[in-house]
């Protein structure tokens, strides 16, 4: 176990980080699913933004890769415009 001050100030931060950033991202995926599973196009057209910010704030919190998040944004958007 660690014995500095500073040490274990990081594990607490540690910890708390990493239950918030399994939140968001097991939150995203649930949504990501969602969206996949509407079959309604008027549905769908207006949830795909929220879907769209959620992946984006993973990526630039560095959470997802941005590779990974343009590639799902893309697939999302094209299943999206395939409902229309």
């Amino acid at each position: 176990m660690a014995h500095h001050k500073s040490s274990l100030k990081r594990i607490r931060q540690d910890e708390k980080r990493r239950t918030l950033n399994r939140f968001y991202k097991k939150t995203t995926r649930t949504a990501i699913k969602r969206l996949r599973s509407l079959e309604d196009a008027t549905d769908a057209q207006g949830f795909l933004p929220k879907v769209i910010s959620m992946i984006d704030r993973l990526a630039k919190r560095g959470t997802w890769h941005k590779n990974k998040s343009s590639n799902l944004k893309s697939k999302l958007t094209r299943r999206v415009a395939s409902l229309a």
